[in-house]
């Protein structure tokens, strides 16, 4: 996405498009997915038949025929151990090749036998490219004026090369390791205060994951706050964007919420005892700007809260929702310097008042200090309530847009106040020349008394949307409403586009007659004085000071040096797969083609981004052995409710509605039982410690079988290792009324070896950012689509603006608010299937099962290793537990964790599923090298506690109870530690020969900052 596609790739994919013999790379991805399309004239068919006849016919042809296929192969260059690294850890390991290791670690029942229905990996990276390139350029890019949350925006060079398609930004985690997260945490910080600014809240959060969404979770929060059971209605004004209102609506129905949408300007409020909450969109879907001020006194009289979805550029120029008693301020940050994308990914945001903090869903990022005492930032309430709460919990949101989060704070960094100010004023500016054209050509601009950037025009008698298609035509794309045409505008139109539009309105026969009122208004890019932002705001230094490029390079540079990504050592947390982000999946990302497109444009427009969507569709269906997918979750989470209510909604079509019990073994991730709480579902706890135990279980599905709705289970389990009685354990929930949802969160195990189909699972959601290599970004973006079986598609997630293919006929409310969810980055996952082909995507479950036992074998005797399956084999992740080592030394497993800090590594899951442990998952992008550099480091951590142990070291004053340590620290004149400065910061000698990564602060004090919440910049 994000790395730009390499120069020699760049170079490769021109060379192929300008040879005559290879002029195309394929006739569809249809038929890269085994379906060949006929060709429908000679010059195609000869184009077509000249590269994948020679492809195929290599393939089965004699060996000696090899050198002629594409010499840029994928699989060699994702996957980590080469072939004698292979045959070595094997012999470690103690089976005779992979084959053998694959038998003892899956059981044989759910071994899959038939293939995958990929394509054939044949096509090189280059080859690839070009094959995406000809499907999305079949996307038409008009000029777009739909607007509704999506719009047109310049993402400056140096945050799309420095930021965007830089791996030291987009290849990191989740920042739960603060002492190596700096950078990122520092710039989420700037975007928290940017939001608080904005808005004139008091805090706000990271980033949430769309704008539909982030107003189900105002509306959730809400509830927590009154007594839902007296106060259960919520109000949605009829002009908040109508996708927002179609993901509340699914929101509400399961959470006991009764949703009520109408005219604010109508509604008497204070006759609404019941009444919660309510939401109005400034300005809202219409275009207009309203003073809602006395909404918000009404609402407060009535003890109910009052939330606004709000356009943050409108926000540069016009007053604050807190200037009308706001209480929650939600919206996208889209516009502040990232694509469309088709939908997502962005990042949302929500902000409120400090006394509402410990009620905010979502990550939060505040200030603490270090073991220093020096300032360091960290994941402020870091356990959230998902964790706390569990089957209590009224979110399940565990994860964020950190990656467009940090793009939008670099946009106001780089552009100043003033640049942001010089951006709203040319928006308004050209909406107000656009009004005042409109009225001059004789047309009614039903918005005149107060706009931003929407001018609405009334064009009766014709049909609104008979003109909106006839536009259409000319790549004019508006937006129809009642009677009416919606012009957006937005920081990448010109005077030109305004006058066009105009022109191209008269043409379809629009306005003609003598001038209207709106001819009178001025062009001069002020707010009408009623809604003109008066007060000072982002007076903060960070957005005030940096002017040229150059010094935005470097502090966009210096950010990134603070943090530990892929991009420094491997990243082997348990359950979250952190394997390669490839330059050439991530490459198309960057394209007009993907990133300029508009989520509701019409269908001739998007007939590329359909087919790429619809053919991944078709591979996630082939790795998992279901038939039909939803790309529409924009998380796994997000994956994990839209599962659970197309559960839900098939059962109440069966009329078995009732059914409202789901089953979770407690090792499960905690999403799980906020994701059923949502659905309100009664949560089942079942003990799976040791495996689960198949008579408790059966036991105690036949104790609900009346009401039983689901089990939700992760394979291979959590505990690392692949159920031998899972087919048995699927049954007896069918037996007993039920479906069976399956976290996919363990997926990168399964690829090709076995299947949810195959265990027999109705239903699982993938972590295509995970499984499928689309990055993590440092916290977000994600994807996490689900799959069903036949008798669950029709009830798949549809959408109230444009339906995608996948929707079913009786679909579950939608879980997006766009049609596709995070469109943008489907193309990594795409590609990863494309470039690997079947046998690349088999040996990506193959070599992480073969990483993960080979460090298993390495670390056993030195370590406690939780109990794996019957052949002491585990499945792509393994559990190391430090509970004697922390009966005998006082050593925790966070000490551990940080002590790796020091070895230029970052930690493995910590204390989950198990309590005192650590979670390894190396992944199959790793080469040995690596993975014993990792091993090495623990096993001279083994021996660092061994001096603990023996007393040569005190229980208190060691490397592991103080690091990770600073270089201020090693280099500070005073030094009073028992050991060395080089047993301290040099502990191994790859930290001198590959350079010395260095912690920026040490070990964060973090009860002090969820104690003192400190979440913005003052300054």
């Amino acid at each position: 996405m994000w790395a730009r596609v390499a120069p020699a790739a760049e170079l490769a994919c021109l060379t192929l498009r300008d040879q005559s013999a290879m002029r195309a790379v394929a006739a569809s991805v249809a038929h890269a997915a085994g379906k060949a399309r006929k060709a429908t004239s000679l010059s195609k068919a000869l184009a077509i038949d000249r590269r994948f006849s020679s492809t195929n016919a290599a393939a089965s042809a004699h060996a000696s025929q090899d050198f002629l296929l594409p010499t840029d192969p994928f699989a060699p260059r994702h996957l980590g151990p080469s072939q004698e690294e292979v045959k070595e850890m094997c012999a470690v390991i103690g089976v005779k090749d992979l084959a053998e290791l694959m038998e003892q670690t899956i059981p044989a029942e759910v071994r899959r036998s038939v293939g995958l229905d990929l394509p054939d990996g044949t096509l090189g990276e280059a080859g690839s490219l070009e094959l995406i390139k000809k499907i999305l350029s079949k996307n038409v890019i008009a000029k777009n004026f739909i607007g509704m949350g999506y719009h047109g925006s310049h993402v400056p060079g140096p945050i799309l090369r420095n930021l965007l398609e830089n791996p030291g930004w987009y290849t990191a985690y989740t920042p739960y390791q603060a002492e190596i997260s700096q950078g990122r945490l520092e710039s989420l910080v700037n975007y928290q205060t940017l939001v608080c600014e904005l808005t004139g809240m008091e805090v706000a959060n990271s980033s949430l994951l769309d704008e539909g969404s982030a107003g189900a979770e105002a509306m959730a929060m809400i509830a927590r706050t009154v007594n839902s059971k007296a106060k259960n209605q919520f109000f949605v004004d009829q002009n908040v964007h109508p996708q927002s209102i179609d993901v509340m609506k699914t929101r509400a129905h399961y959470f006991g919420m009764e949703l009520i949408v109408g005219d604010q300007a109508t509604t008497d409020f204070s006759a609404m005892p019941k009444l919660c909450g309510a939401m109005v969109q400034y300005p809202d879907t219409s275009g207009r700007l309203v003073d809602y001020s006395a909404v918000g006194k009404s609402l407060k009289q009535n003890g109910a809260h009052f939330v606004v979805a709000a356009d943050p550029l409108a926000l540069v120029a016009a007053k604050p929702p807190s200037e009308f008693g706001a209480d929650i301020v939600i919206g996208s940050m889209q516009r502040f310097g990232v694509p469309m994308w088709f939908g997502g990914p962005s990042a949302a945001y929500l902000a409120t008042s400090k006394k509402q903090v410990r009620r905010m869903p979502g990550r939060i990022i505040g200030e603490s200090i270090d073991r220093l005492g020096n300032p360091a930032y960290r994941l402020t309430l870091q356990t959230r309530e998902q964790h706390i709460r569990l089957d209590k919990a009224t979110s399940n949101v565990c994860t964020a847009q950190v990656l467009l989060a940090n793009m939008a704070g670099m946009f106001a960094v780089y552009h100043r106040k003033d640049g942001l100010q010089r951006i709203a004023k040319r928006v308004h500016g050209l909406a107000q020349l656009c009004a005042s054209e409109a009225g001059k050509a004789g047309m009614t601009v039903t918005n005149a008394g107060g706009f931003f950037d929407v001018v609405a025009i009334d064009v009766s008698p014709k049909s609104a949307a008979a003109v909106v298609e006839e536009l259409q035509a000319k790549k004019l794309n508006l937006r129809a409403l009642n009677n009416s045409v919606l012009m957006n505008l937005d920081e990448t139109h010109l005077e030109t586009d305004v006058h066009c539009v105009i022109d191209a309105l008269k043409a379809a026969g629009v306005g003609g007659g003598s001038a209207t009122s709106a001819a009178s208004i001025q062009v001069n890019g002020e707010m009408p004085a009623s809604f003109a932002r008066t007060g000072p705001f982002l007076e903060q230094k960070i957005f005030n000071s940096i002017t040229s490029e150059t010094e935005m390079m470097r502090y966009m540079h210096t950010l990134q040096l603070k943090d530990l990504a892929l991009d420094k050592s491997m990243i082997s947390l348990g359950s979250c797969t952190m394997k390669l982000n490839s330059v050439s999946s991530l490459a198309p990302c960057s394209w007009p083609e993907v990133g300029n497109m508009h989520p509701f444009a019409p269908s001739s427009q998007t007939a590329g981004y359909r087919e790429l969507l619809e053919s991944l569709e078709k591979y996630l269906n082939s790795c998992t052995g279901f038939d039909a997918c939803s790309l529409q979750p924009t998380s796994g989470a997000s994956g994990e409710y839209a599962g659970l209510l197309v559960i839900r909604k098939y059962q109440e079509a069966q009329g078995q509605g009732h059914r409202n019990v789901c089953i979770i073994p407690r090792s499960a991730h905690g999403t799980n039982p906020a994701s059923a709480a949502m659905c309100d579902m009664e949560i089942k706890w079942i003990d799976d410690s040791t495996g689960m135990d198949l008579q408790e279980f059966k036991a105690l599905c036949h104790e609900y079988k009346d009401r039983l709705s689901c089990l939700m289970v992760t394979y291979p389990s959590t505990r690392a290792f692949f159920e031998d009685n899972i087919q048995e354990i699927c049954a007896t929930v069918h037996e007993c009324g039920g479906q069976v949802y399956m976290d996919g969160a363990n997926m990168n195990a399964q690829l090709g070896l076995t299947s949810p189909g195959m265990i027999g699972a109705d239903v699982c959601h993938l972590n295509l950012h995970k499984t499928f290599s689309i990055p993590h970004g440092g916290g977000g973006p994600g994807l996490g689509p689900i799959c069903v079986r036949k008798h669950l598609a029709p009830h798949l997630q549809g959408h109230c603006v444009v339906n995608p293919s996948s929707a079913g006929s009786d679909p579950a409310g939608a879980v997006s608010a766009a049609p596709w969810g995070q469109a943008g980055i489907a193309c990594v996952p795409w590609m990863f299937c494309t470039m690997l082909g079947k046998q690349g995507v088999l040996d990506s479950a193959r070599y992480a099962i073969l990483n993960a036992n080979y460090m298993k074998a390495r670390l056993e005797p030195h370590f406690d290793i939780v109990a794996t399956n019957k052949n002491n084999r585990c499945s792509h992740e393994f559990i190391m537990d430090f509970s004697t080592i922390r009966k005998n030394t006082g050593i925790v497993e966070e000490d551990i964790a940080k002590r790796l800090q020091d070895y230029g590594f970052h930690a493995p899951t910590m204390s989950w599923p198990v309590p005192h442990s650590l979670m390894v998952e190396p992944t199959e992008s790793e080469d040995k090298g690596e993975l014993d550099r990792f091993c090495d480091a623990m096993i001279l951590i083994r021996k660092e506690i061994q001096k603990i142990e023996s007393g040569e070291w005190s229980t208190e004053d060691n490397p592991l109870k103080h690091a990770p340590h600073t270089q201020t620290e090693v280099c500070a004149t005073e030094w009073t530690h028992p050991y060395t400065r080089e047993e301290a910061a040099f502990p191994a000698p790859w930290t001198l020969k590959r350079g010395k990564f260095w912690p920026t602060v040490a070990r964060v004090d973090n009860s002090l900052g969820d104690r003192k919440l400190k979440l913005r910049l003052e300054e």
